[in-house]
C-alpha cells in the first residue's frame, strides 16, 4: 500500500508531519475489525491502540450487574486507546466494534514513545483526547434529559459522519445496548423516523435515506460535538 493510502484513510494519520510519519508508518498493520469484536474490555492493560478507517467503535461502561451504555463512538477522525498516553495504562470502559471494517493497529510502546518526544504527535493526540471529552460530556446531558428519538438521531449522525456511506448493519437490539434503553424504545424511535421517510430500517440494516431531515429533529448534543471536533481537527494541520 503507499503512503497516501495509510495516511488518508484515519484522519489522525493524515495530518502527521512527514517526519513523525516516517516513524510511525512501518509499525502500522492493519487488521479486521468484526462486527461485536471486543476490542478491550474494562481494566485491560493496552497492549494496542487502533486508528479505525473504514470500522467504528463504540466504547461502553458496564454496570457491576451487566448493564452498559455508550459514552462514545471512535470512527476515523480518531484513535481507540486514549488511556495509553494519558498515563492511566488501563480503562473502566469496553471497547467493541459496532460497524465492520478494518483499523491500523500500532504497538503501544511506540506510540508512547512518540507522545513522550513532546512534539507534534503529543499535540494531535491531546486536542483530539480533548474532542472525545467532549463527546463523552455531551453524551452524558444528552441520556439524561433528551427523548430516545433525539438519541437515536443524534447517534445515527454521528456514526454516518464516520462511514463513508449512508448504510449502518446494526440491529436494534445493539443499538438499545449502547443507547442504556429498552429495545422497545429503539424499536418505537426507528418506525417514527422510517414513517417521516427519514431511514429505512430492516433486518439488522439502517440506511439513512433523508439526512437534512435527521438534522432538524436531533437535540442540540450532535451539534455541539461536531463543532467541537470541526474546531479542533482543522487545527491539528499546524501540530
Amino acid at each position: 500500500m503507499s503512503q497516501d493510502h495509510h495516511q488518508n484513510e484515519n484522519h489522525l494519520l493524515a495530518v502527521l508531519p512527514d517526519l513523525e510519519w516516517g516513524r510511525l508508518a512501518p509499525h502500522l498493520l492493519l487488521v479486521d475489525m468484526p462486527l461485536g469484536n471486543v476490542v478491550y474490555e474494562s481494566g485491560d492493560r493496552l497492549n494496542y491502540v487502533y486508528f479505525p478507517t473504514t470500522s467504528i467503535v463504540s466504547l461502553l461502561y458496564v454496570m457491576e450487574d451487566g448493564a452498559s451504555a455508550e459514552i462514545a463512538i471512535v470512527g476515523n477522525e480518531g484513535l481507540i486507546g486514549i488511556a495509553l498516553f494519558m498515563g492511566g495504562e488501563t480503562t473502566p470502559s469496553r471497547a467493541v466494534v459496532q460497524s465492520a471494517g478494518n483499523a491500523y493497529r500500532l504497538d503501544a510502546q511506540i506510540l508512547k514513545e512518540e507522545f513522550h518526544r513532546a512534539g507534534p504527535v503529543q499535540r494531535l493526540l491531546l486536542r483530539y483526547t480533548q474532542a472525545l471529552i467532549t463527546q463523552m460530556a455531551q453524551t452524558a446531558v444528552c441520556n439524561r434529559h433528551h427523548s430516545i428519538d433525539q438519541q437515536l438521531c443524534r447517534w445515527l449522525l454521528l456514526s454516518i459522519d464516520r462511514l463513508s456511506s449512508n448504510e449502518l448493519k446494526m440491529t436494534q437490539e445493539l443499538i438499545a445496548n449502547m443507547l442504556g434503553v429498552r429495545r422497545s424504545g429503539v424499536t418505537e424511535a426507528a418506525l417514527k423516523l422510517q414513517d417521516a421517510g427519514l431511514i429505512r430500517y430492516s433486518h439488522g440494516h439502517i440506511e439513512v435515506l433523508n439526512r437534512p431531515g435527521l438534522e432538524t429533529r436531533v437535540c442540540e448534543c450532535y451539534g455541539v460535538v461536531k463543532r467541537e471536533f470541526d474546531r479542533l481537527l482543522p487545527a491539528l494541520k499546524a501540530v
